[in-house]
């Protein structure tokens, strides 16, 4: 039997796993990581934490699982999309800003926000790379961020520079091959496959000029992995090759390990939980190839939620991002929404709340956590109301979250959140209905993408979570009545990521054994689906229930007030020209 290690790096932790190929997971192991903000919207990491982090826990996870080394045949990375800023010449970490004192912290995290000016300049570009962002690219993706960098740098310590993507930063520490991901780079840096708008080299030297970054297309794309017919691009678990030295001193891992190509942590979570099965899912068995999972949407939750679904035809989305050619597989498509504040916007209303002092001390005498007390407190409540519905509860409640900017399907980073309906009440019964109201508006916001994704041409057949939001059985069920769909938790809740990065590590290793250098749908799906263990479906309520009729009309006017926020502040910008 052979073993495969995944490695995640989420944005407050890395965790390393240990797999056998039918799937089972033998160990884990998980380090802490930090991030500082020394201004307001500048978020960073240390490089050389995190790795020390990913080195730690590939050991332990090892140690703990009781394989033995020599069965240890692959390993796959996937990381947030956040940008390593590095020496071209020594690949040694350089500060990020915002004061460059300090290149220990040489990572901008996805969160950071620092380069909205940059952003607005690359969208007026009106470039044809836009049309596959979602029309326009995101304050979270990576050329916004290195156009900040130059503004903010002497010229020539700009040109010193190269850039990284955090997963192709880990595959190259892990194997020292220095290639690029076309997850990355299509995904987060406008790069276009071969073929798309008649691209040949990837990088378009007419966009950088006229975005001006023109110095990355006159030193022939070094900075951000070369041009495409340069080999340094890569699928999906393409092998890269075995473990370099220094991770073998590391990690004492197998020397023959095989090291598969990185990619972002919400596209491993499409890996790990699309090929799940369920008595009320149609049977894998039935599913010959990848392309007849093109209607399942991967929803990948943590801080931010991520949603991934896959097509074989290029379709135009406004407002999602995408259509991204080749970064899961060759020749196919996939659609990338998302909400940027679900797991932050939980915590945020909990914290700011005036019993959020009560509530803290309630869990800590019950030893629960906040979600199950709230979930429980809820049915409580409604039960000693005489409700129908716990959703009866809010049902002159609305709250709108977007206290961070919406990433999808408006794209509007100037989005932030809206309450109609508060009252004076600052007991714990009113912590709990504000809750409750928050799990409502990430429903609201998920049926938003959705729809959206389908009015384009997307069908969407079942919703595949992922994240510790799968334990929240009020949002869970929200989800599936507000979508219509069902919704399939997996048997791995919380490591559905790192579960499909081990599944890129066997596939890796099948490569090399097949001496194939190329990603394919067929590997890839062969591979999920033998590893993949069953999930469970939780199902939405019958069209004429209470719940789908109240939830019916209070998305009505979660769209409308989205879109009284945006009329305000025009009105208001028009006021003050």
């Amino acid at each position: 039997m052979g073993y495969y290690i995944g490695v995640d790096v989420g944005s407050g932790s890395v965790r390393a796993c240990i797999v056998d190929d039918q799937g089972a997971m033998l160990s884990m192991a998980t380090r802490d990581i930090s991030k500082e903000e020394k201004l307001p919207g500048h978020v960073t990491q240390s490089s050389n934490e995190i790795w020390d982090a990913v080195c730690y826990c590939v050991k332990s996870a090892i140690g703990n699982s009781n394989v033995n080394n020599g069965d240890i045949l692959g390993i796959g990375f996937d990381a947030t999309c956040s940008l390593v800023v590095l020496n071209k010449d020594s690949f040694e970490p350089v500060a990020a800003g915002p004061n460059f004192d300090n290149n220990n912290q040489n990572i901008i995290m996805w969160m950071d926000h620092r380069a909205i000016e940059e952003t607005k300049e690359i969208n007026r570009s009106g470039d044809p790379c836009l049309k596959y962002v979602g029309g326009q690219m995101s304050v979270e993706m990576e050329i916004p961020k290195i156009k900040w960098l130059k503004n903010h740098m002497a010229p020539e310590e700009f040109k010193k520079l190269v850039f990284m993507d955090l997963p192709d930063y880990l595959t190259f520490m892990a194997s020292g091959v220095n290639t690029r991901s076309y997850c990355s780079a299509v995904c987060k840096q406008g790069f276009l496959p071969k073929g798309v708008e008649g691209s040949s080299k990837g990088w378009s030297t007419e966009f950088l000029t006229k975005i001006g970054l023109e110095e990355i297309s006159q030193s022939n794309f070094n900075a951000l992995g070369g041009p495409n017919e340069s080999g340094n691009f890569t699928y999906a678990g393409n092998q890269l090759s075995t473990v370099s030295e220094s991770f073998i001193k590391s990690t004492n891992i197998n020397p023959g390990c095989i090291v598969g190509s990185g990619i972002i942590d919400a596209y491993a979570g499409w890996i790990g939980t699309v090929a799940s099965s369920t008595i009320e899912v149609p049977n894998n068995k039935e599913v010959v190839n990848i392309e007849e999972c093109a209607g399942r949407l991967a929803a990948v939750a943590g801080t931010s939620t991520c949603h991934i679904v896959l097509s074989k035809t290029s379709i135009f989305v406004p407002g999602v991002w995408g259509p991204y050619r080749d970064v899961l597989v060759p020749d196919y498509w996939c659609a990338e929404g998302g909400q940027s504040f679900t797991g932050a916007l939980l915590a945020h209303i909990l914290s700011i709340h005036p019993s959020a002092n009560e509530l803290s001390n309630l869990v800590k005498q019950r030893n629960v956590d906040k979600f199950s007390f709230l979930n429980n407190y809820i049915l409580e409540l409604s039960r000693k109301n005489n409700l129908e519905t716990p959703l009866l509860l809010t049902k002159d409640f609305f709250l709108y979250g977007d206290y961070h900017g919406n990433r999808s399907p408006i794209a509007d980073p100037n989005m932030r959140a809206a309450i109609i309906g508060q009252s004076m009440d600052t007991s714990m019964d009113d912590l709990a209905r504000t809750y409750l109201a928050a799990c409502e508006f990430i429903a609201h916001q998920t049926k938003h993408i959705i729809d959206t994704l389908m009015n384009a041409g997307h069908t969407i057949k079942a919703i595949y979570m992922s994240g510790g939001q799968c334990r929240n059985n009020i949002l869970m069920q929200l989800i599936a009545n507000c979508t219509g769909l069902p919704l399939i938790i997996p048997k791995y809740i919380d490591s559905a990521v790192v579960f499909g990065s081990a599944i890129l590590g066997a596939m890796a290793y099948s490569s090399s054994k097949n001496n194939s250098d190329k990603g394919g749908a067929d590997l890839l799906w062969s591979t999920m689906s033998n590893m993949t263990p069953d999930g469970t479906t939780v199902f939405p309520a019958t069209e004429d229930s209470i719940e789908r009729k109240l939830i019916n009309v209070k998305h009505k006017i979660f769209l409308d007030m989205a879109k009284t926020q945006q009329t305000y502040r025009q009105l208001v910008e028009n006021a003050i020209r």
